[in-house]
């Protein structure tokens, strides 16, 4: 890993967890964690608001401007509020995106959860998924926070992964194996 990069996880991960501290500390944790993951799908779904995020160009008076009008807009916490004009005067707005997640892995953790990604080929209602996550829960004897995602390229099947451990069992895989073997032979 690049030192820019390890600059990169350090910084944020020390944004994302004074974040988490100061929410716990005013006993607004779960206005943040819910704010936060506002501002995440804005990030994702505007693109606007993820140019102007991620330009580090952009005045800081003007971007602090800007950013004060859509915490109005979307009625931020005053925590949070500050926390964004504190990313701005630091130049680290940039960062947003990455600090916001670890944030929501910090809260996550410290719930005890296990996060865990489920991608199927076929396109789940929320009882099949609450039916996968339980079964999970089950096995695994923790809370577990599923994150769904439909991928219909895997052809049939579906993946799990929970931290470093993974459960490929889609038929996009198995044909991939079945090629290897071939090539290999």
């Amino acid at each position: 890993m690049s030192e820019s990069n390890n600059f990169l996880v350090s910084a944020t991960n020390a944004y994302s967890q004074a974040l988490y501290e100061l929410a716990v500390e005013e006993k607004s944790l779960n206005d943040i964690e819910n704010q936060v993951i506002g501002v995440i799908k804005l990030i994702s779904n505007s693109r606007d608001f993820n140019e102007l995020v991620k330009d580090p160009t952009i005045n800081q008076k003007n971007l602090s401007q800007i950013m004060v009008k859509i915490g109005e807009k979307f009625n931020f916490n005053e925590l949070l509020k500050k926390f964004f004009n504190f990313l701005i005067e630091k130049r680290r707005l940039f960062y947003t995106e990455k600090i916001l997640k670890d944030f929501l892995i910090i809260c996550s953790k410290m719930r005890g959860e296990i996060v865990t990604k489920l991608t199927s080929a076929k396109n789940l209602n929320n009882d099949e998924i609450n039916k996968i996550k339980n079964e999970l829960t089950a096995n695994f004897g923790s809370n577990i926070k599923l994150n769904y995602k439909y991928d219909p390229t895997l052809i049939g099947g579906l993946v799990i992964q929970m931290g470093s451990v993974m459960i490929d069992a889609s038929l996009k895989n198995k044909l991939k194996q079945i090629e290897n073997k071939m090539i290999e032979a």
